[in-house]
């Protein structure tokens, strides 16, 4: 079995990311080492900025993700700082802000950007989009962050209703995981 390294302090994606690669015999491993997260407008700068400093720390392959919620009424707020907002405002604070949307003014994207690191290469990106809606209520006991309040398109329930295996078939994390795990197989 092959090892990969996860930098990761979320066990939610290392969850996510265990279950994908375990498919293709790799182990994954979280390393939990932490990176700064700059403010940047994209999440490819966010985590591109992350990989060099790891890399300077850490000389084994590894990835890293990050993810954001764009929100098209709100001009795709939080977006690059969806994990500092869900901090400070929960999903309860962005399900306040869309009270007056209805409809497609609801409309949203979830976006992750691998960044994976192999030994003396380039870093390669891959990213995974995945489109819904903001829930009207937070639903759901599964996965975490936001997912209690997006419903992917062509469903009715929100991530948060839908165990793991169901949803990295819909989720912007399966999507990339799957462009990196096709990449490492090749």
């Amino acid at each position: 079995m092959k090892t990969l390294y996860f930098i990761t302090g979320n066990k939610g994606k290392l969850l996510e990311a265990k279950k994908r690669f375990s498919k293709i015999n790799f182990e994954i491993i979280q390393k939990d080492i932490g990176y700064p997260e700059i403010q940047a407008d994209s999440l490819e700068e966010v985590a591109l900025f992350g990989v060099n400093d790891i890399q300077k720390r850490f000389d084994k392959p590894f990835f890293l993700e990050d993810a954001g919620l764009f929100i098209d009424s709100l001009n795709g707020f939080p977006g690059v700082y969806s994990a500092y907002v869900f901090y400070k405002i929960g999903c309860s604070g962005i399900l306040k802000l869309m009270e007056k949307y209805e409809g497609n003014k609801r409309k949203a994207c979830f976006r992750s950007v691998i960044v994976y690191k192999g030994l003396n290469k380039d870093p390669e990106i891959f990213i995974g989009e995945s489109y819904g809606l903001i829930s009207k209520i937070s639903i759901g006991d599964y996965g975490f962050g936001y997912d209690p309040i997006f419903i992917p398109e062509n469903e009715k329930r929100t991530f948060a209703q839908m165990e793991t295996d169901e949803k990295n078939r819909f989720s912007h994390r399966g999507k990339s995981l799957n462009k990196l795990i096709n990449y490492i197989k090749n």
